[in-house]
């Protein structure tokens, strides 16, 4: 990768997260970490705001922008492709987004471009998700982002019936089912339920923070401690 090319990628990088450890840049971008901190600093003499410092993480100052992008024939097809692939598992609203972001970007492609992006011989059949589960899929993803508990009606794999407050942290897609990761306060541990076993729900009016042992990031690291005790 020619030098211009991994400092344009390495803003990228950090203009996209709160914050990027050198770990972290160093093997996205197959570099030393010593290579990152000199490309930081030389980003830095240039006058690209990027604040933070070796060992601690570095962001990008608010209100940091570039020129827009263009896509290559081969990224162009990448979106095209997932979002093809995507559309029919998510609810209509997201959907309706996908696609027209994906027009938006189609648009200002050169024609060669746009024409190999539109007749990419990859497809996946509609019709994956009913109008009840999309409209569930709403009702937990706007949940989820807004940070609002809720109030389960959930039948379980031994179609026994349970009611209980959860702290929606994020929904999975496992290919034939959706699942919601969340937080139980009726069981105090984290526990995944599937979106067509979910009976009823109800928005409440408390909203919920980030508390130590309670975060998706929590959940995901006691998943891998897990997944490695039991190899």
């Amino acid at each position: 990768m020619r030098r211009a090319d991994r400092l344009f990628q390495l803003v990228q990088l950090i203009r996209g997260r709160r914050l990027s450890t050198a770990e972290f840049l160093a093997q996205r971008l197959e570099v030393s970490a010593r290579t990152v901190y000199r490309d930081v600093a030389a980003l830095q003499q240039q006058g690209v705001p990027i604040e933070g410092e070796a060992g601690v993480g570095y962001r990008m100052r608010a209100g940091f922008d570039l020129p827009p992008l263009m896509f290559t024939k081969d990224e162009a097809q990448a979106l095209v492709a997932a979002v093809r692939l995507a559309q029919p598992q998510l609810d209509r609203a997201l959907g309706a987004q996908a696609e027209g972001a994906l027009s938006k970007i189609l648009a200002v492609l050169p024609p060669a471009a746009r024409a190999a992006a539109e007749s990419l011989p990859i497809y996946a059949p509609l019709g994956g998700m009913t109008p009840q589960m999309s409209e569930r899929m709403v009702q937990l993803r706007e949940a989820t982002e807004s940070r609002h508990k809720l109030r389960l009606q959930y039948l379980d794999l031994n179609e026994v019936p349970t009611e209980r407050v959860v702290r929606p942290l994020a929904c999975f897609f496992w290919g034939p089912v959706w699942t919601m990761a969340a937080w139980c306060e009726l069981r105090s541990d984290f526990r995944s339920f599937r979106v067509d076993r979910i009976q009823a729900l109800a928005l409440l009016d408390e909203r919920f923070r980030d508390e130590p042992g309670k975060t998706l990031a929590d959940m995901n690291r006691a998943m891998a401690e897990r997944e490695a005790a039991s190899n």
